[in-house]
């Protein structure tokens, strides 16, 4: 099912600043929501859809690069656009190696705002089906054997079925079967499927 709606967050301590913004992403069908400080934002709980973060560099307080590297430290994927007055290159420099979407300067045009809300959606678009796949997987790995597991290890290696049991001491008929299982219950239709999940699982080889 297809996300429509999206959430883009505000926080910038001068009001007409909040007030705009919200009005411009408002108009642009996104749910605005603007905080006079970054305390302030850090209380709320985000709703559980994609989003952004729209943020000022300099505040009183905690100052935005500040609020990057607290939400960085909770483990907070909002991507963030950075915006200010007071632009330096170390500041978009320190902002963008901590995982900044954009940096823009005020004054700034509004359809470069958009642009720039849209690719950040996007991104956690994307990101948020990632982490979803990646859930449903680790549930399905919880479901295998031990055993199963281990064949799982082996056969994502590329060893042929004879090699895994050789490996691990069993038939190779027992191998079939047990491959079978792991590829039901992954939900995998194929060994590159599985190769993939692995990678995703970070699963390593179990071949020397």
């Amino acid at each position: 099912m297809t996300e429509k709606k999206a959430a883009v967050y505000v926080v910038d301590d001068d009001p007409s600043v909040r007030r705009a913004l919200e009005r411009l992403l408002r108009s642009a069908d996104y749910d605005a929501k603007a905080f006079a400080s970054a305390p302030e934002f850090l209380d709320f709980t985000c709703p559980d859809m994609p989003g952004c973060l729209i943020l000022d560099i300099k505040m009183p307080g905690l100052s935005g690069l500040e609020l990057q590297d607290r939400l960085s430290e909770k483990g907070n994927s909002l991507p963030i656009i950075f915006i200010t007055g007071h632009g330096t290159v170390p500041a978009s420099v320190r902002a963008f190696k901590a995982g900044a979407m954009d940096f823009l300067q005020k004054p700034f045009k509004e359809k470069e705002l958009l642009d720039a809300v849209f690719r950040a959606i996007e991104k956690h678009r994307l990101l948020r089906r990632e982490q979803k796949e990646i859930k449903a997987l680790h549930a399905r790995l919880e479901t295998l054997t031990p055993r199963e597991r281990e064949v799982f290890s082996h056969i994502v290696s590329g060893l042929l079925n004879k090699q895994v049991a050789f490996e691990l001491g069993i038939t190779e008929k027992t191998i079939k079967v047990h491959r079978a299982r792991v590829m039901q219950k992954m939900g995998a239709q194929s060994l590159a499927d599985l190769v993939r999940f692995a990678q995703k699982l970070g699963i390593r080889s179990s071949a020397a």
